[in-house]
């Protein structure tokens, strides 16, 4: 990672003074896409703006970087007309009808000779459900928001810096809170504006906007379809459909109840996370989204790269007990993590399910709290840089 030369002045962001302030990095994926395009076409999916496309252009020092929104690209793409280049790049190819046939024939034409990357967001991660005629020839790999161990921070200030701002390149460089506060909101309206008006057959985009800004309230609590259909006198099935539009576009994402036989859960209960944690204002909620984030892209990275069979839950029961989240490999609790902002109480839930699993890992992490123990549980309470170190 190149790192900026030492600087001096009062005017000196903490980051700007700190090893870690970039110039250009180098992303987590980039030694896993040069891997995997020795074998087939990679698909990069991934929210808007988290670095994809700079991403793509790094890798080589000769692409052939096609862009299905420029109008010159797009002709040349429809004519087949490439430069001759070993890495042809097609950026938001995906808002080509045809584009799944399209990729199947180059492929299918020029094979292992001829490295394809493409980039993109929501329809690109539909072809992992399988039947589609592309199966067998891409790597799927996602590429998420920056995190703690990306970054190479080190310690509690540096999770402090990173919480306050977003884990988004542009709004995180810029150092500056305004700055993230501003570009988050545009972003928002960018998603609704720009991304499903592009790729979602939806007309009411003004009562879809209303919604996604309401969205970040029910960050830290469990989602309540209902309670927005009162609000904004909208069927619960339109709801639904929004709420699934926005996971597509890597607007926002859920996580479903642990609920196995033996132990008392709700079954059918989601929470649902923001990929710009920025979006949540409250402190508590805002640091659920925080390590949710960072969890989920640990998760994302391992599925991608080794085929682990892992999942995030969470888990709550009719009598009020809580555990933020679960971490499931091969359907069984590995790890089971409460976030608090602060110091607090011992979470009762995090107790009730360490009885029941006492072989699997319990940690409450906070961000600002003074607290590092184990619990006569063996549940451990730390600082979550000691959770984010491990990370990815």
């Amino acid at each position: 990672m190149d790192r900026c030369p030492k600087k001096s002045g009062k005017n000196l962001t903490p980051v700007q003074k700190s090893p870690y302030y970039i110039i250009q990095m180098e992303r987590y994926l980039k030694s896993q896409i040069i891997e995997d395009l020795k074998e087939k076409m990679v698909f990069l999916a991934g929210p808007r703006q988290v670095g994809k496309t700079t991403l793509a252009k790094s890798l080589f020092t000769t692409a052939d970087y096609l862009n299905w929104d420029i109008d010159d690209d797009r002709t040349r793409i429809i004519e087949k007309k490439y430069l001759n280049k070993p890495v042809w790049i097609f950026d938001e190819i995906h808002k080509y009808k045809s584009w799944r046939n399209y990729l199947k024939g180059l492929f299918d034409q020029h094979g292992k000779a001829q490295k394809i990357l493409v980039t993109g967001s929501a329809k690109l991660d539909t072809l992992r459900k399988g039947g589609d005629s592309l199966q067998g020839r891409y790597h799927f790999l996602r590429l998420m928001p920056l995190s703690f161990s990306e970054l190479k921070m080190r310690n509690e200030a540096d999770a402090k810096t990173l919480f306050e701002l977003s884990g988004f390149p542009e709004p995180f460089l810029s150092q500056s809170k305004t700055k993230c506060n501003r570009w988050s909101r545009t972003y928002r309206e960018r998603i609704i504006r720009q991304e499903v008006s592009t790729n979602e057959l939806i007309q009411d985009l003004g009562n879809m906007e209303l919604l996604f800004h309401r969205l970040p309230d029910v960050v830290g609590g469990t989602l309540s379809i209902n309670s927005f259909q009162e609000d904004l006198q909208i069927s619960h099935k339109t709801l639904a459909r929004w709420i699934n539009s926005l996971e597509r576009l890597y607007a926002v994402f859920r996580i479903g109840p642990f609920g196995p036989p033996k132990i008392k859960a709700v079954k059918k209960e989601q929470k649902l996370f923001f990929y710009d944690w920025n979006a949540v204002v409250d402190l508590g909620g805002r640091f659920e989204n925080f390590v949710a984030v960072h969890l989920l892209k640990w998760v994302f990275f391992e599925q991608d790269t080794t085929g682990r069979n892992l999942d995030i839950r969470f888990y709550r029961d009719k009598y009020g007990r809580e555990v933020d989240f679960i971490i499931l490999e091969n359907n069984k609790p590995t790890m089971m993590i409460e976030a608090k902002y602060s110091d607090s109480d011992v979470s009762r839930g995090l107790k009730y399910l360490k009885e029941r699993y006492p072989q699997v890992d319990a940690y409450q992490v906070h961000l600002t709290g003074n607290k590092h123990y184990i619990t006569s549980e063996g549940i451990h309470i730390c600082n979550v840089i000691e959770l984010l170190r491990e990370l990815v």
